[in-house]
């Protein structure tokens, strides 16, 4: 009797121990997947090289020194022109005709037609520049003629896309002894340009 006891007794702990061990087993362990890495912040830098075309539309100042023109009035252009992108330094090149509305005196300020170089810094997005060159002014009305002078300032670029410029420009004009009179005339032009990069 001792021994059928003793017996079933063994046999009742294995069957218990036999069935907390593979209770105990028949859940999955729980693995968690590792969090993604967050990448690093990327600053953004664009390649400005590549040719441009496009158009603007501004305002102009028009005097003579000593008072025989005094006047203002919109201006509107096509320019064209290639860019080098060397870095953190560019340099580039441009072919520009504005037409003028500004008339005093009987005299009309028709358009200035500009041959420019241009020298900036690659600041990502954004393109400060200087500029200058030289600019052929021409005269109608009471003056009919045509003088080739100076230019130079400033402007900056602002890349939208690949494709898409914006951006503004401020120019300084001089022509002494305008045609070989006695007019030296000074432009300064303000304009908000959009140019296509290709």
């Amino acid at each position: 009797m001792k021994r059928a006891l003793m017996t079933s007794s063994i046999s009742a702990a294995l069957m218990l121990g036999a069935t907390m061990a593979t209770a105990g087993n028949m859940a999955e362990p729980i693995i968690q997947d590792a969090p993604a890495p967050i990448p690093a912040p990327v600053v953004a830098s664009n390649d400005w090289t590549g040719f441009y075309a496009g158009g603007s539309l501004g305002y102009a100042d028009v005097t003579e020194e000593g008072g025989a023109f005094d006047s203002d009035g919109t201006t509107y252009g096509l320019h064209a022109g290639y860019d080098y992108d060397f870095g953190s330094f560019v340099m580039g090149g441009e072919l520009e005709i504005s037409g003028f509305d500004v008339t005093d005196g009987g005299i009309d300020v028709d358009s200035v037609a500009r041959a420019k170089l241009r020298a900036g810094y690659d600041a990502g997005n954004v393109l400060p520049y200087l500029a200058a060159g030289v600019a052929q002014l021409n005269t109608g009305g009471g003056l009919e003629a045509d003088d080739t002078g100076v230019f130079y300032g400033a402007g900056v670029d602002y890349m939208l896309s690949d494709s898409i410029r914006v951006g503004g420009e401020v120019l300084q004009h001089e022509f002494d002894e305008y045609d070989g009179t006695a007019l030296n005339l000074d432009a300064t032009t303000a304009s908000v340009r959009v140019s296509f990069q290709f």
